[in-house]
Order: structure tokens, then sequence, then C-alpha cells
């Protein structure tokens, strides 16, 4: 049961953990979404950020991406749930279904080009991920 559809969503809680947090929830086109912290290195995490799945990605360098997280082969939200990894400098992620390997930067399919899924800005501010949606 989709909770989100009869509950309003307390904007203090973090999309991710569940923990209540302060601070700003949007700045201009910039919206809140978790503490750095929170993201664990080399694993993906899932966000409902205004209705819509964001598959959001933190390397081991502590560089944040964000996929959106509809796996276009599959027909499923999984991109959150894939292997992290590299092709050549290439930041990327395999999707746990059939394994198709996305660009963490543009959202390109390196298995098929023609295919691409949504890549979102995303930046840490003040520790805080906070992603643009169009």
């Amino acid at each position: 049961m989709r909770t989100d559809a009869i509950l309003p969503a307390d904007p203090r809680v973090s999309r991710v953990t569940g923990r209540v947090h302060t601070g700003s929830i949007a700045t201009g086109d910039w919206l809140d979404v978790c503490h750095h912290a929170e993201l664990e290195p080399e694993r993906g995490a899932c966000a409902l950020v205004r209705g819509q799945q964001v598959a959001l990605f933190r390397t081991h360098d502590g560089t944040v991406h964000a996929l959106s997280n509809y796996d276009p082969f599959s027909g499923a939200y999984v991109l959150s749930r894939g292997i992290v990894g590299t092709r050549g400098d290439t930041p990327t992620v395999a999707s746990p279904m059939y394994k198709q390997v996305f660009d963490l930067r543009t959202g390109r399919c390196l298995d098929d080009p023609e295919v691409t899924v949504p890549a979102y800005p995303v930046r840490v501010r003040d520790g805080r991920v906070e992603v643009a949606l169009p």
C-alpha cells in the first residue's frame, strides 16, 4: 500500500532513512533529500522526491549522483539496487535485473547508447544532499 498517497509526507523526515531532520526543504529548484553521511559509499539508495523515485549513488570519493530509479529494460524501479562500479573512468551502475550498465553522470546506457534514463543535478551543501528535478 502506498502511504504517501494517503497521508501527507512530513517534509522533516529523510526520504532515505526515515529520520527527522531540521533545515530547509527546498532552496530554489534544489530539493533537500538527506544527509550526505546517510548514503553508504558504493551503494545506491532510493528517495521519493516530489513523487518521483530518484536513485542516489555515493561513490568511493564521496561524489553523489542522481538518476531515475526506473530501469527501462525491465520496467521496474530498481536501479538504486544495482551494482555500483566503473568502466574506465566512468562511474556506473549495473541494473540488478538484466545487468545493463548506466553512466551515473549522464544516465546513458553503455550497453545500448540509444537508451538513457534521466540524470538529475545533485549537490552537497552544508552536508545535505540536494537534487534538482525538472
